[in-house]
């Protein structure tokens, strides 16, 4: 079973940046795409990146592109957001998801979900 734990949400002000990280325990964390998706209040989810096993491939949805970065550290078993510019928008629950499936795709279904970490900006 794979475990999936973020760290690195919290409150910050508009501009400023957060780095979310995303630890992996059991399964085969290097031959899995992860994502990160995330849940406002009121609103679906939405996934804000993808990254394939290898990190040779990302996706971003429009609203973050140019501010945010998915990477990931196979040896390490983490996944990182780096998020930038941040707006009041991007206030949400953000999620570390993995799929079994090693490649990215669109409408990706994602098999093991962390907790979540919230992350909120201010005006």
């Amino acid at each position: 079973q794979v475990q999936l734990v973020e760290s690195g949400g919290g409150l910050v002000q508009a501009g400023g940046s957060l780095r979310l990280s995303c630890a992996a325990s059991g399964g085969t964390f290097s031959s899995y795409a992860m994502g990160w998706v995330r849940q406002a209040p009121g609103k679906e989810r939405e996934v804000v990146a993808q990254i394939s096993w290898s990190g040779g491939s990302t996706n971003y949805v429009d609203s973050v592109k140019g501010r945010f970065t998915v990477s990931r550290d196979n040896p390490k078993n983490t996944v990182y957001l780096q998020m930038n510019s941040l707006k009041p928008e991007d206030t949400a629950v953000y999620y570390c998801a993995a799929s079994t499936t090693p490649f990215i795709r669109p409408g990706q279904r994602f098999h093991y979900w962390g907790q979540g970490t919230q992350v909120t900006v201010s005006s």
